[in-house]
């Protein structure tokens, strides 16, 4: 899972000039009542609350970067950015906040862990094929280019809100390990594993020469068209149980870290626009559709239809 990236359009630049204003201002917003509700209750540093600072730093990472890779037109190092703003903030939130438990440690390495793995595998995508078509466009224009990190200090922030928010509650509201984190590490581990595997599934079919051009039906392909979407959602609702024992009042919010993932993958920017682009190159084959019929979309079957 990337951060969300707004397909190229044919209005005029001016218009996307205002779209892109409209959605750094929205992206802000949203950012600002996170931090907010989520700091309720929470520890403070120097009379700021710690969930308030990470994500303003995950924010900031962002337009730091974005800086240098304005000036280069590059999008090289967008995907590495927000992996690399997973793990420097919870890594900081674990030190930060004061009487750190073992919740919080198990949290913050679940975090890391997920964040490590999958930016090493985008940054060495992006490195073989030497460009991100997602950006051809959007990278010369500098407005709508710091929209697109702008809405990846959103996606980072959100997608961590239930671990960052847990990882930073007062001693007050610590609580014991208990069977939610028995249950929300389970459930990571098969998260992890499907992720996992069907990304090293599709690296070794694509890089078959025999296979250019085609889809792939094997392995974990063969029961879900989307396998690894599916171990992601899982990885983070394990993080929301292990988080969940210690939420308290507007804490809550945290629900929408899976909630958030959820409804990015299955209705926005992850298998919505992967079917659209599957319908469009195999659409006409015969095997494909008889691929797409009998597989199911997301959660795995038990068994390979045939």
């Amino acid at each position: 899972m990337t951060a969300p990236v707004p397909p190229t359009t044919e209005r005029a630049g001016g218009s996307q000039n205002r779209a892109a204003v409209v959605a750094v201002v929205v992206a802000l917003a949203i950012g600002a009542g996170l931090a907010a509700a989520g700091s309720s209750r929470g520890a403070q540093v120097g009379g700021i609350p710690v969930f308030a600072l990470a994500v303003t730093a995950a924010y900031v990472i962002q337009f730091l970067i974005f800086i240098p890779s304005a000036l280069r037109r590059t999008e090289r190092f967008f995907d590495l950015t927000g992996s690399l703003t997973f793990i420097t903030v919870s890594i900081a939130l674990a030190l930060l906040a004061p009487q750190q438990d073992a919740r919080g440690w198990i949290l913050a390495a679940m975090v890391i862990v997920w964040a490590a793995r999958l930016g090493s595998f985008l940054f060495a995508r992006v490195h073989r094929s030497g460009s991100d078509g997602r950006f051809d466009e959007i990278k010369t224009r500098p407005l709508r280019f710091f929209q697109v990190w702008c809405i990846q200090g959103l996606w980072v922030s959100l997608t961590a809100s239930a671990a960052w928010i847990a990882m930073s509650a007062d001693a007050a509201g610590r609580a014991p390990l208990d069977g939610f984190v028995i249950a929300g590490i389970v459930v990571w581990l098969l998260g992890m594993a499907f992720e996992v595997v069907a990304d090293l599934q599709k690296q070794a079919f694509r890089a078959d020469p025999a296979n250019r051009g085609e889809f792939i039906r094997t392995g974990l392909w063969s029961r879900s068209r989307h396998p690894n979407y599916f171990g992601e959602i899982l990885v983070w609702i394990g993080v929301f149980l292990v988080a969940a024992p210690v939420l308290q009042g507007w804490q809550w919010i945290a629900v929408l870290s899976p909630l958030f993932v959820i409804l990015l993958l299955t209705r926005v920017s992850g298998i919505p626009l992967l079917e659209k682009r599957a319908d469009e190159r195999w659409g006409d084959r015969a095997d494909y559709r008889a691929y797409r019929d009998r597989t199911p979309v997301l959660i795995p079957a038990l068994t390979a239809r045939r």
